[in-house]
């Protein structure tokens, strides 16, 4: 089994999966905790439900991972590897919300994202896709942290190749910081992201292109994290047809785990009372010729922010039946209570907790 062989430790106690969080043809991605110990969360990433296809490429990614996370270990802010056996990885669970949902406007949080990266820099270590803000998390006592070393690289020599990645996972951490706190953002960084390197411009003008080909076409695979290119592809499209109707008054789209086809699309329809289900899978029908929600839920009142935009982090828990999060999240905001317990209790999705039959060798 040559390097894989040298990389398997000892099984850990016997793995209760609770949620799959993400599943592409590379790998399964599941959150749960070791038997005994249910309060401790841990996420097993099971190389093995990969198609014997994609799988040789799918453990030289979990092997850039396994490297790159004993680099990093220690480092706060950045999942520890718990073990590998031959199915996958078990890592430790890191707490936070994705930049996305978080949009944070504290500088101390941006001041410790940069923490992050000299860190990974004294261990020559680039991560190579913070491009994604889903890879980056805003911790619950407002510190920074990092997830999903799949595409990472470990340098053995600070050469210009080395010194060229890590200038780029600066530069995307700057790009985050213009999305998400444009205000906090200096002259001097401005000018940084007005100034994208040579092999990033080729990269952008032809390397990307066909990266996006194989991956989106051939292994009709995204690299956002849930897949969201479906969205992308089908989402106005979806939105329109819902609309059509006029007792709708808003439709939001979130993502779910999908046995075999990935990720499903989840759409939540604010509309009068009497509308139901079936008429709206109807209307989609009739007006999308490919494609549409997978699954279709009529709400009275969507969840939504003081700006009047739907809360997508809470209906993408609705959607992936992640009932103790929501929970977690009412806690913290008791005046959402009661339209949030009204969309969960009409959830469509149950199926999340399914797990594959490789389960059974955990």
């Amino acid at each position: 089994m040559g390097l894989l062989g040298r990389m398997i430790e000892a099984a850990p106690l016997q793995f209760t999966a609770e949620n799959v969080l993400k599943r592409d043809v590379f790998s399964e991605t599941r959150k749960g905790h070791f038997e005994g110990d249910p309060e401790r969360k841990i996420i097993r990433r099971e190389v093995g439900a990969a198609p014997v296809w994609s799988r040789p490429l799918a453990w030289l990614l979990a092997r850039r991972e396994i490297r790159v996370m004993r680099a990093v270990d220690g480092v706060p802010g950045t999942p520890n590897l718990i073990s590998v056996d031959a199915d996958g990885l078990y890592r430790t669970w890191v707490e936070g919300t994705p930049l996305h949902l978080a949009r944070p406007h504290d500088p101390a949080w941006y001041k410790d994202a940069h923490r992050l990266l000299r860190s990974f820099r004294r261990r020559g270590v680039t991560h190579n896709d913070l491009a994604k803000p889903q890879n980056w998390l805003a911790a619950p006592d407002g510190s920074a942290a990092v997830i999903d070393f799949q595409l990472a690289s470990l340098h053995r020599r600070k050469g210009a190749l080395y010194r060229l990645m890590a200038y780029e996972d600066f530069r995307h951490l700057l790009k985050q910081k213009r999305a998400f706190a444009p205000e906090l953002m200096t002259r001097r960084e401005k000018g940084i992201l007005a100034r994208r390197s040579l092999p990033s411009r080729i990269w952008m003008a032809s390397g990307k292109k066909v990266y996006n080909l194989i991956t989106r076409g051939l292994f009709n695979w995204s690299d956002g994290e849930g897949t969201g290119d479906r969205l992308d592809r089908e989402g106005a499209g979806i939105v329109t047809a819902l609309k059509s109707h006029p007792g709708v008054r808003d439709v939001a789209l979130t993502l779910y785990p999908l046995p075999r086809k990935g990720v499903g699309i989840y759409a939540f329809v604010e509309a009068d009372g009497g509308i139901g289900q079936a008429e709206l899978e109807g209307l989609q029908k009739s007006k999308l010729r490919d494609g549409g929600a997978d699954l279709i839920q009529p709400v009275n009142a969507l969840p939504r922010r003081p700006d009047g935009a739907p809360r997508d982090d809470i209906l993408r828990l609705v959607a992936m039946n992640q009932m103790t999060e929501l929970d977690a999240v009412l806690q913290r905001e008791p005046d959402l209570a009661a339209i949030v317990q009204d969309v969960a209790a009409g959830r469509l999705n149950f199926t999340d907790r399914r797990i594959s039959g490789l389960e059974s060798r955990d």
